[in-house]
């Protein structure tokens, strides 16, 4: 029975809170260099705790047409935030590496950092403040 209370109060958490008005800024984001059509581009929307760590706040992926892909963000609420993107070529949901440990799939990240080793949410990061906003990531 407390199993069944228990189901039942968290049926009703996930419809109240779909009801509720939602609220937030979007973000688009555009990458105009993959490499080729094959696979998908996943996209991370990610806080300090998660970046590289765990699953973003928000994922989302796109498929490629002409080398162009473009993705949105919703209800973002304010806070800082980074993006990566994986171009994920033969769609097993995974970074590809190399034999000596370089990825084997393209990656970018916002504000484009290209460093040597893996990426870094101090470099990564940006504001959401009150408006929608436009990133343009680079592979």
């Amino acid at each position: 029975m407390k199993t069944l209370a228990k189901l039942i109060v968290f049926v009703l958490s996930i419809t109240f809170a779909n009801a509720q008005e939602k609220t937030g800024n979007s973000i688009t984001v555009t990458i105009d260099n993959v490499r080729n059509d094959k696979g998908t581009v996943m996209f991370g929307l990610h806080t300090a705790e998660t970046f590289m760590k765990a699953q973003g706040v928000q994922g989302t992926q796109s498929k490629i047409v002409d080398g162009k892909v473009t993705v949105t963000f919703k209800n973002v609420q304010p806070g800082t935030y980074a993006i990566l993107a994986l171009h994920d070529e033969n769609n097993n949901k995974l970074m590809d590496f190399k034999e000596n440990g370089m990825p084997n799939e393209d990656y970018g990240t916002s504000n484009n950092v290209m460093s040597f080793g893996p990426p870094n949410f101090n470099e990564s990061k940006f504001e959401v403040q009150d408006k929608d906003l436009s990133i343009h990531i680079r592979f």
